[in-house]
């Protein structure tokens, strides 16, 4: 489990793409390297370096060995993503992010929690603090000094909200230009403000229509494992599932399928009770139809 390796930092515009390409120009050196000038080149303060180094991973864009010299290099999807969509500006891209950061128990557990144990709609942060606690008590058999402190719990909730709530939905007071960038993630529009004075927000339903299909595919693909078939019930509870991770009530979910199903790549077989999802082609992973997105927008240009 880790907590508040972010630094306090949201991920920033640009970032992840200037991230990228650091490490691709420095040839898989350790990111936090002196020799290679990482706060010169990439034009942000030292903690900036290390929360952006953090992101890469966390993202799932870049790796690091988990012992050793920790050299960075790009990951799989990384490749994907810089070779296809470098700026991170399509939609896709950061649903593919977002599935990769939430999906993320042991680097980001809060992320993780959040969108696939905490089952608020509606909640505060004291109410996230509480049921985290609670979780880390459980998975960890910790005792009460070792769940982690109340600032660092807190410091991970405010990084939440900054990552998914659009500044100007977070802020209502006067702040400084450096506090009014928002996160590309905010565009998901995943999270919003129930009642600012009270300090309530909520998880939000994406539309049907913002969620490609090829993106829905990559991310049932990856949790059917290989499987031909699924349960719609585990779509819509398990964990990591594209239900958790997009907050998908069963109409919406049904209406993503049927859009994944017009590809030809799955089908929703009805039965008496029991509803499943069969994949045509179950030996397809996350990384096939992530780059099946990428390849549907060229033919559409």
């Amino acid at each position: 489990m880790k907590f508040r390796a972010h630094e306090t930092f949201f991920i920033r515009k640009g970032w992840l793409s200037k991230g990228m390409k650091y490490v691709k120009d420095t040839g898989g050196a350790v990111f936090i390297d002196k020799k290679n000038n990482p706060m010169d080149v990439l034009g942000i303060g030292s903690n900036m370096v290390k929360s952006l180094r953090y992101w890469l991973m966390a993202t799932g864009l870049t790796s690091e060995p988990s012992s050793g010299k920790r050299t960075q290099s790009l990951t799989e999807l990384g490749k994907i993503v810089f070779k296809n969509d470098r700026y991170i500006e399509e939609n896709g891209t950061l649903q593919l992010i977002h599935y990769k950061l939430a999906s993320n128990k042991d680097n980001a557990t809060s992320w993780y929690f959040f969108f696939n144990r905490f089952n608020l709609s509606e909640f505060s942060q004291e109410d996230f603090i509480i049921d985290l606690q609670k979780f880390i008590k459980a998975e960890t058999k910790a005792d009460e000094k070792e769940v982690g402190t109340l600032r660092t719990l807190s410091d991970d909730f405010s990084c939440i909200l900054g990552t998914y709530l659009p500044r100007s939905s977070s802020e209502s007071e006067k702040s400084s230009p450096e506090n009014n960038i928002s996160c590309p993630l905010s565009e998901l529009a995943l999270v919003a403000v129930s009642d600012r004075k009270n300090g309530i927000y909520k998880k939000a339903i994406p539309s049907s229509s913002s969620l490609n299909p090829y993106i829905a595919l990559a991310v049932i693909a990856d949790g059917c494992g290989g499987k031909s078939e699924i349960r719609l019930d585990e779509l819509r509870t398990a964990e990591n599932s594209i239900s958790r991770i997009f907050n998908l009530d069963t109409i919406t979910l049904i209406e993503v399928l049927r859009n994944a199903e017009k590809t030809g790549e799955l089908k929703i077989i009805r039965t008496a009770g029991l509803d499943v999802i069969r994949l045509a082609h179950p030996e397809n992973d996350f990384l096939f139809y992530a780059e099946k997105f990428y390849d549907s927008l060229a033919e559409e240009k």
